[in-house]
């Protein structure tokens, strides 16, 4: 079925029957035809291998957001996600200023290669299997950070790690986990 069939499926059903797009096919092919009701997701919104390539500005997700193998390389300034943030598999090469995660932030196998200051993490950071060759300062991160197979943690000892957060005004609560 071809995306004019699809789209037009819906709009019958919706007109029709009062029946909504489903909030994952909107995001991931009809992004023009958010509404504000829309951006604010109370649990969890699960893009897993979509074609999205971006999220709208605005967008709050109470439960976790899955955004694993999909070529998205952008988030907005002001996203918000209450649980897990998923990107792990993605081409995503930075980070937005101030974004919130709740839980856990997954960045394993992405090219990115820094974070923004000021990066609040409440469960673990998984930074496995990527490039990154610095930290930000200000880190906070409330479970463990994970380094397996980083430019940083073959170049330096966990001590030297904890050192070099706290050195830049972070905090890490859990196990700093390299090779």
């Amino acid at each position: 079925m071809g995306m004019t069939n699809i789209r037009n499926l819906f709009k019958f059903l919706e007109d029709k029957e009062g029946v909504k797009t489903p909030l994952k096919v909107k995001f991931a092919y009809f992004p023009n035809e958010m509404t504000p009701d829309d951006l604010k997701v109370g649990g969890d919104l699960n893009l897993h291998k979509t074609k999205i390539t971006s999220l709208p500005d605005g967008l709050e997700v109470g439960g976790n957001l899955v955004l694993s193998n999909t070529p998205i390389t952008s988030l907005p300034d002001n996203l918000k996600v209450g649980g897990d943030l998923y990107l792990h598999d993605t081409p995503i090469t930075s980070l937005p200023d101030g974004l919130e995660v709740r839980d856990s932030l997954d960045l394993r196998y992405t090219p990115i290669t820094s974070l923004p200051d000021n990066l609040r993490v409440g469960g673990n950071l998984l930074l496995s299997y990527t490039p990154i060759t610095s930290l930000p300062n200000n880190l906070k991160v409330g479970g463990g950070l994970y380094l397996h197979d980083t430019p940083l943690s073959k170049e330096y000892s966990k001590e030297k790690i904890k050192r070099m957060i706290k050195d830049k005004g972070g905090k890490v609560n859990g196990e700093i986990l390299v090779n």
